[in-house]
């Protein structure tokens, strides 16, 4: 179904490059999906994975629920909740079409936390002696320090930075534009790259405004971000799945553990709606347990 396929392209990129999956993994993520269109073109129903509601959802699992055991259903709706989720972190939806309906206990978990010690010793880890080291310190920098999204890290332009004013402009998800605070040491981390390293390489047509650039003067992908990602995990042998979308998590988290309220952090983020920012974050119970021991009248 035409209405699916971009959704369905950004996901499978997402599950390749960002979650690194194999073919085999990624193409059991996608079976549950091409079940779910294959019900929607038999009963004639045409509607968009952004529009689409909990009621067809929750049919559609009715269907099919007699011809699957309930091992085969439990992993059926996990799949779903996943892309749905993903869906919803992306911004392309408001809500989150299934979350009431049930799902089993092996449902995706939400994405690893870095700690500050841990993203100080990633950090911490980039070869400065090398020409991309100082970029990559940057690039670290800058997703933590902004909470930016891979995307909107490898678009960001020279013309973006206002650092007089202490922001930078985003521009997110359907061209939204947005102003970020950013810290003076993350600015310092830029101007140190854009005028120690980049002002030495011989940059290509149509990069002239970019910020972070490859060897070869032209834009990052996002799969080189990643790459250097995983690398630097390697390197410290950190035992935990990231990707540059685990940065903007651990932004976030940290935020409203340290404090700040949800809309703040929202517009940050460049929600849309405060629900979605209440799905996106992740605290630990731990933090929960902080909060009414230090702030509930009945301690």
């Amino acid at each position: 179904m035409k209405l699916w396929e971009k959704y369905i392209n950004d996901y499978k990129t997402y599950l390749r490059i960002e979650r690194g999956l194999a073919l085999n993994s990624l193409t059991n993520y996608l079976f549950d999906i091409n079940r779910l269109i294959k019900y929607l073109e038999d009963n004639a129903i045409e509607i968009s994975p952004v529009m689409i509601t909990e009621e067809v959802l929750q049919q559609f699992i009715y269907h099919v629920a007699d011809d699957l055991s309930p091992r085969t259903r439990a992993r059926m709706i996990s799949g779903l909740k996943s892309f749905f989720n993903y869906l919803v972190f992306e911004d392309y939806r408001k809500d989150m079409p299934m979350e009431l309906i049930e799902v089993p206990k092996t449902g995706r978990k939400l994405p690893d936390t870095l700690s500050v010690d841990e993203i100080d010793r990633l950090i911490g880890a980039i070869d400065l002696s090398r020409d991309d080291g100082e970029r990559n310190r940057a690039i670290l920098e800058t997703l933590y320090s902004c909470g930016l999204r891979v995307s909107e890290l490898t678009n960001l332009k020279l013309s973006d930075l206002f650092f007089d004013e202490g922001f930078i402009k985003i521009t997110g998800k359907g061209s939204k534009q947005r102003f970020v605070p950013i810290s003076t040491s993350t600015q310092k981390y830029i101007v140190n790259y854009v005028k120690g390293i980049r002002a030495h390489l011989e940059i290509k047509k149509g990069h002239e405004d970019t910020v972070f650039l490859g060897r070869r003067g032209t834009g990052l992908t996002r799969a080189m971000v990643f790459t250097i990602i995983k690398r630097l995990a390697e390197k410290i042998s950190l035992h935990k799945t990231i990707s540059p979308h685990t940065f903007r998590h651990s932004f976030a988290t940290h935020l409203l553990e340290n404090g700040a309220g949800l809309r703040a952090i929202q517009l940050m983020l460049g929600h849309e709606s405060i629900t979605t920012t209440e799905v996106y974050m992740h605290v630990d119970r731990t933090f929960l347990s902080q909060v009414i021991n230090n702030f509930h009248p009945r301690k």
